[in-house]
């Protein structure tokens, strides 16, 4: 890359590792047990696994300097928005766990909210090649 974005190649790489480290960890709670282990296993099936396949390529993507990069990590990041934040809030309430799964969810979508921030800057469509 001819012009580096500040933090580019540091957010790839946090989102590579981390999407890849989120497959096996959304199986885990998803089959961990009886609180709303029903919406666990929708949730993980229909949002968490496919927003955490569509981060790896968009990883990917980045990795390889592509345009489409930036705009599949803004559509994972969304995805990952979606789910884990009503998710942490219906569990807040129905579970009353603030320090556990409710709790770590609502600040994962908080992270994902500003990787989303920075993902969204203009200069991620303008230094790149296609």
């Amino acid at each position: 890359m001819k012009t580096s974005v500040r933090g580019y190649w540091l957010m790839t790489w946090l989102g590579l590792m981390a999407n890849v480290a989120a497959l096996p960890i959304i199986g885990l709670v998803a089959f961990a047990g009886p609180p709303l282990q029903t919406a666990n296993i929708s949730l993980a099936f229909s949002l968490a696994w496919p927003a955490a396949i569509v981060g790896i390529v968009a990883s990917a993507g980045l990795l390889a300097e592509r345009k489409w990069g930036a705009i599949l990590a803004i559509v994972a990041l969304s995805m990952a928005i979606s789910g884990s934040l009503p998710y942490g809030i219906i569990r807040l309430v129905l579970v009353k766990d603030p320090q556990a799964l409710s709790g770590l969810s609502i600040v994962l979508a908080v992270l994902n909210l500003l990787a989303l921030i920075y993902w969204c800057r203009p200069i991620h469509r303008r230094v790149r090649r296609l």
